[in-house]
């Protein structure tokens, strides 16, 4: 696999009939090379810093693979970052990861920690009202991940796959997690045990909690 496109946000003004809204989501091509840090890509914006980026969600990764189905779907081709990754690789496939896998592009290391959750801003990025439930039922989610290798990288970067040793989740199983909010314990139990980003693990922490006896902490 190689790395496609390298996707950089910049502030723009987002006009719909609700409110004036300030998105990165419009990412722009670049040939690189750029750095990435602990917290993403050097000069990527990032509006709503409570539910985007942070070390755990620094840098979103989407396949031609996915994009390919996106386009016989839609009818229509779609330029790299249009669904707002930063990294688009050729041939991948998100649903063929899982929560752990690591990716090895140009001299930088990611470990996969989160599927990408639709929101209403994505939706209207794409024009279409319904996309957000389009996309949840896609199960095509991309790949949320922490960078564990900062480094600089570019366009006709190789890109190395390496599968999580430790027990884990599927990206599909996370996701479908996190719409399901009657989950068992054992089921808790096993996507906390994954090396998940902290905004999932807090909402799973208190799912959990809230299954337990008062005071029962273990």
């Amino acid at each position: 696999m190689k790395l496609i496109s390298l996707n950089l946000g910049h502030k723009t003004t987002l006009e719909h009939p609700e409110k004036t809204e300030i998105t990165g989501i419009f990412k722009q091509p670049v040939p690189g090379p750029v750095w990435i840090g602990k917290l993403g890509l050097e000069g990527d914006f990032i509006a709503s810093v409570k539910h985007h980026g942070g070390p755990d969600q620094a840098v979103y990764v989407y396949g031609a693979a996915d994009y390919a189905w996106w386009s016989r779907q839609l009818g229509r081709d779609l330029a790299p970052g249009a669904f707002g990754e930063n990294l688009t690789v050729s041939e991948l496939e998100c649903a063929r990861f899982s929560i752990g896998d690591r990716l090895t592009v140009g001299a930088a290391t990611l470990e996969v920690t989160a599927a990408r959750i639709p929101c209403n801003t994505f939706a209207r990025r794409m024009g279409d009202p319904d996309f957000v439930q389009r996309f949840r039922e896609a199960e095509r989610p991309g790949l949320y991940c922490r960078v564990l290798e900062e480094g600089n990288v570019q366009v006709g970067d190789e890109v190395a796959v390496e599968s999580c040793a430790a027990k884990t989740v599927t990206l599909v199983e996370f996701y479908r997690a996190f719409y399901d909010k009657s989950l068992p314990e054992a089921a808790l139990q096993r996507l906390l045990a994954a090396p998940i980003a902290g905004r999932a693990r807090r909402l799973w922490e208190e799912q959990l909690q809230k299954l337990r006896p008062e005071g029962d902490a273990g």
